[in-house]
């Protein structure tokens, strides 16, 4: 899969574009599909590829599309105004939950997964932000600008390939 690395952040934060299809999905079908869409996703590239994570990144990811998805749908309309209003309101609210989920589950499990102290993980993930001291560095300075820049990315791609897909009359104009 296409994906990359972003300076100054964790090695484990890599930017793709995996949630795309589940944009279309959403503007197609709605919030189940583009939920089914990213559990289909996972189970392939669990199948396929494994984890490296030892599951907990495949479980944030997985409440991380819900959190994506939910508020696409909530603000889902058939303008330009809509689709920037759910932009923004998944953005604002994926990236709040990932500061929380991040803080409470992901790298708590991490730690312990890793048998390491938090202190340690985040000592590691400052090897690469020297800026990042603590937790609340490593949201600040990590968690936020990432999931910003990841989900505002899918969005986008995915807005323009549904608005590509629809004048291509490849999918329906009333949708």
């Amino acid at each position: 899969s296409l994906e990359f690395s972003v300076t100054m952040m964790p090695p484990f934060y890599k930017v793709d574009f995996s949630d795309v299809p589940s944009v279309i999905a959403v503007f197609l079908m709605g919030p189940v599909s583009g939920i089914c869409v990213e559990v289909i996703k996972l189970l392939i590239k669990l199948i396929t590829v494994g984890t490296n994570t030892m599951y907990v990144g495949e479980l944030a990811n997985l409440i991380a599309a819900f959190l994506f998805v939910w508020p696409l749908y909530q603000k889902l309309g058939a303008n330009r105004k809509a689709a920037v209003e759910a932009l923004l309101l998944s953005i604002v609210i994926r990236t709040a939950c990932a500061c929380f989920i991040n803080a409470n589950i992901t790298l708590p499990l991490y730690a312990k997964a890793m048998s390491l102290p938090l202190d340690e993980v985040i000592r590691m993930v400052a090897s690469v932000n020297p800026a990042i001291k603590d937790l609340n560095g490593f949201i600040i300075l990590a968690t936020i600008p990432f999931n910003v820049l990841k989900v505002g990315l899918n969005y986008i791609v995915g807005q323009l390939l549904f608005v590509r897909l629809r004048a291509a009359k490849i999918v329906p104009k009333a949708v």
